[in-house]
């Protein structure tokens, strides 16, 4: 299986400056099973912003495509309902105990957490098939309404858990915005308990972006003797960050003991595009 991990489009005044046609086509290049995009496709949650999103993410050549929300995705009221109309493609989970959920502004309406539509936390677990192997895709939501630091929901972390139903075979992946194991100035929060969840559910796998900047690491709890990789793609935004910032990734042969992670950097040079290329190869031996 191959996946190709993008992050970060931003679209709308945050977008990168570099020519989306030339982009699409070399992502297109590469022969992906799945598509995941770890959140942050608009820059301020506007409709206009998620139509561009979209059209862009429909221009990938590839049978599955799955999506977070993001931080700037929910930088208005009205961003949870536009990112499921345009970029939600399927159904996202409920709370079990909705009075139990304390994330602020998870519901719209403090009075109304049966009405539909007014509840922003977007979590969902989906299947993707591809040839004998099946991920079991767990979407957690770790924004807030109008705020850039994360936090997950324990009544959330605890629904999601309880509709899980892992099947033998099946390899669990974990998709968040925020980084669980890595910071920067505006954090994960409650990290440690998406780590417990990550520990509990036998998670090896965890994708995430939010800092558009690179970071690729293994963690192993020595007291459980749990072990999990978590890949953090940068951005396809502008250049205005100082950070490891404009690239995606590309993992061939996903989680098999010859996977190779490619690291596509998109570089705007003299008002041309160009790429360069990196290949990392997994040395646990």
């Amino acid at each position: 299986m191959n996946i190709l991990h993008i992050s970060d489009l931003h679209f709308g005044p945050w977008h990168w400056k570099g020519d989306n046609e030339l982009l699409l086509a070399k992502l297109n290049s590469y022969s992906s099973d799945l598509v995941i995009n770890t959140g942050d496709s608009t820059s301020d949650g506007l409709e206009a912003e998620f139509k561009a999103a979209r059209g862009f993410l429909e221009g990938l050549r590839c049978p599955h495509r799955i999506s977070l929300i993001g931080n700037h995705d929910k930088r208005v009221p009205a961003g949870p309902a536009l990112f499921r109309e345009y970029l939600g493609g399927g159904e996202f989970i409920s709370p079990l105990r909705p009075a139990d959920c304390h994330k602020p502004n998870i519901f719209l309406e403090p009075a109304g957490p049966d009405a539909e539509g007014d509840f922003t936390d977007l979590n969902f677990i989906k299947r993707v098939k591809v040839g004998a192997e099946t991920l079991v895709l767990i979407g957690l939501d770790s924004t807030e309404m109008a705020r850039d630091n994360g936090v997950v929901d324990l009544e959330m972390l605890r629904s999601v858990a309880q509709r899980v139903g892992g099947r033998a075979g099946e390899r669990i992946v974990l998709l968040i915005h925020h980084s669980i194991l890595d910071s920067d100035s505006d954090p994960l929060f409650n990290s440690w308990r998406v780590i417990d969840f990550v520990r509990q559910l036998g998670i090896e796998h965890v994708f995430c972006g939010h800092t558009h900047k690179l970071a690729l690491m293994r963690s192993t709890d020595l007291v459980h003797r749990h072990t999990f990789a978590q890949y953090k793609s940068g951005s396809l935004t502008s250049s205005q960050t100082p950070y490891d910032s404009n690239m995606f990734l590309f993992f061939e042969n996903f989680a098999a003991s010859d996977m190779v992670i490619h690291v596509v950097r998109p570089i705007v040079d003299g008002g041309r595009l160009r790429f360069e290329e990196e290949l990392l190869r997994d040395t646990r031996g």
